[in-house]
């Protein structure tokens, strides 16, 4: 990722001024990517092949900027902050079109390939112009939680739009920009394991105990739970310890998976995790459009629901539920819990938790309710403003195009 100057790793209760670096360092990083795209595939439009988990790399484009001028140059309540009404109407935007264009309502995906879209110099130069409206009226507000939440949003926006356009690179084998191949080797891929006692905890953030800053809305409202004492393995399941399962042909033994877990791995064939081209006697993975040898301490990568709990059944494991992995992460770096390489599944499904109430961007959470599972952590892709503890990342379970993995507790 671009380097981070020091103090810009954690927006959420920041002042306009280093919000203000840090719209410009984000739309810094997409210019990046689109420039990598619009290398490797060509100008103007890049010609991508419609596919169910790539998006036209242009309409990501337009969509950053129209999510940032929807929601602070349009929106007259962003003064309230998540109490505004996003059924008020709002000024018009720049470009006419905007609203056809990027709104997802009006341009669902399959759609977005058909579009009129402008071409690559129009939409930078859109999004220069909301950029610029947009800066200047963050100079002109108070530094409180409720002027900039909206500017937080549309920076967290971006943020997770940075990230699938390198989930897309690597999908399309399109070389990363900024990040390395490999990452520095741990120190060990020896399972390490940690306990933690039974114990009261503050799941979720905003409200309660946990005040002032930016929350997402699927992480409130903040509330105390027990968590039963348990034990769990202090970094993700490394390739080392995958390996042993798909060489005790644990692809081939349906007693391992779910029903669902079997269709899945039947209906794609898999016989390794996704983009490995060798996995027997060292892991050869394709990464960024290379075929890279694959440190065996590092954690496993590009698998789904389903085969990080078929590890787990034939390791006589299990997947902590999110409200443990929270609590190991946030009390348990200290004492060796190490994440922030891979998203990680959880056993837990993405549901509100009490008190929810949804917040201005009402297509961000409340559709993947009872659907979707929860992963806790980071990646490699993952810009380090937006790695926190409390951030729930949700996917259906066949999904393996991000980069996760996982890590197990003791039955």
């Amino acid at each position: 990722m671009l380097p981070m100057t020091a103090g810009l790793n954690d927006l959420r209760g920041a002042g306009k001024g280093l919000l203000s670096l840090a719209l410009l360092d984000a739309r810094n990083h997409t210019l990046r990517w689109i420039a990598t795209y619009e290398q490797w595939l060509g100008p103007m439009n890049f010609v991508v092949p419609p596919a169910a988990e790539v998006t036209p790399p242009l309409w990501l484009l337009g969509h950053v900027g129209w999510y940032q001028e929807r929601w602070v140059p349009r929106n007259v309540h962003r003064h309230l902050g998540e109490a505004a009404d996003p059924a008020v109407p709002r000024l018009a935007s720049i470009d006419p079109n905007s609203d056809r264009w990027y709104d997802p309502a009006n341009a669902p995906p399959d759609s977005r390939w058909l579009l009129d879209l402008p071409s690559l110099l129009s939409t930078k130069r859109y999004l220069l112009d909301t950029m610029e409206i947009a800066m200047d009226l963050l100079d002109l507000i108070e530094g409180d939680d409720n002027n900039l939440y909206f500017y937080r949003l549309a920076l967290f926006n971006e943020d997770l739009i940075g990230e699938k356009l390198a989930q897309m690179a690597q999908t399309l084998g399109l070389p990363f920009p900024d990040q390395p191949l490999t990452r520095p080797r741990q120190e060990s891929a020896e399972r390490n394991l940690l306990c933690f006692g039974t114990t009261q905890w503050v799941l979720g953030s905003g409200g309660g105990a946990v005040q002032g800053g930016f929350s997402f809305d699927n992480e409130k409202a903040a509330h105390e739970i027990g968590i039963p004492g348990f034990e769990i393995d202090a970094q993700p399941v490394s390739w080392a310890q995958y390996a042993e399962f798909v060489e005790d042909d644990g692809y081939d033994e349906p007693s391992w998976w779910t029903p669902a877990g079997w269709a899945w791995k039947e209906k794609e064939r898999r016989r390794a995790p996704r983009y490995v081209d060798k996995m027997r006697h060292g892991v050869l993975q394709r990464k960024f459009g290379r075929s890279v040898s694959v440190e065996m301490s590092h954690p496993v990568e590009h698998v789904c629901l389903h085969e990080a709990q078929a590890w787990c059944r034939w390791a006589g494991r299990r997947l902590p539920t999110e409200a443990e992995w929270e609590l190991a992460a946030s009390t348990g770096v200290d004492s060796g819990f190490r994440w922030g390489e891979v998203w990680e599944w959880t056993s837990s499904s993405f549901e509100p938790y009490p008190g929810f109430v949804l917040g201005p961007d009402r297509a961000y959470s409340q559709q993947a309710f009872g659907t979707h599972q929860v992963l806790r952590g980071a990646s490699v892709a993952t810009c380090e403003r937006l790695k926190h503890a409390k951030f729930r990342n949700f996917q259906l379970p066949h999904q393996d195009q991000m980069f996760c993995g996982f890590r197990s507790c003791a039955l």
